[in-house]
């Protein structure tokens, strides 16, 4: 069953056959990027977060229990960052086919997973909010989007912390630029449309489902 923000009833892990499903695979997919790397010493850098975000989840699961829509957004969002920290965002293959396929200047891998923080993450955001919190309905549309970009403002501070201050010899795989000096900025541009997009998105559906 789909549960979604709305939804009164959560399963715990034992009765979650989605959520095992989600785990099993998850943990295949990780190992087999550990496993075929190109770069190991970026696979560490990149996917301590993920080490930081799944113990979150983990630890908060017995408290807050996010509906199962929002744990598929967020199994799709940390698929896509494993499979770029395999390869480094600016090395990923699925960027340099896009980038063929469509004429563009530079591997755009990395714009797809910060336009998905957003886009796929900013419902899980919305389901906290409105089921632990329990604020208002307006600020539980809102806030994620406002959210997203605090959070995408705080990873390219990080980024610089690790990429020209702790592992300066890993900043270029890192960062993955490009050369491009609004890499940042647009990172977090790119961020912030996808959860308004989302809210959007979600908040139309909500409203036709209910005529």
């Amino acid at each position: 069953m789909l549960t979604t923000a709305s939804s009164i009833e959560r399963q715990s892990f034992s009765e979650n056959k989605l959520i095992k499903i989600y785990l099993a695979i998850f943990f295949i997919l990780w190992g087999y990027t550990f496993v075929f790397t190109t770069d190991i010493t970026n696979w560490f850098t990149e996917n301590a977060l993920t080490v930081v975000f799944l113990l979150g989840l983990t630890i908060s699961f017995k408290k807050f229990k996010f509906s199962n829509l929002s744990y598929t957004l967020i199994f799709i969002y940390i698929c896509l960052h494993i499979y770029g920290a395999m390869y480094t965002y600016a090395e990923n293959p699925l960027g340099y086919w896009i980038k063929d396929l469509l004429g563009l200047g530079r591997n755009h891998y990395d714009r797809i997973v910060h336009f998905s923080f957003g886009f796929l993450l900013a419902y899980p955001m919305r389901d906290y909010f409105k089921n632990w919190f329990e604020w208002p309905t307006w600020v539980c549309w809102v806030l994620p989007a406002e959210i997203t970009m605090s959070f995408s403002g705080m990873y390219e501070l990080i980024e610089w912390l690790v990429a020209d201050v702790f592992f300066p010899s890993e900043g270029v795989a890192y960062l993955g630029s490009q050369g491009d000096v609004w890499d940042a900025q647009k990172d977090m541009g790119l961020a912030f449309i996808g959860a308004i997009l989302a809210m959007i998105l979600f908040s139309t559906l909500k409203s036709i489902n209910k005529k």
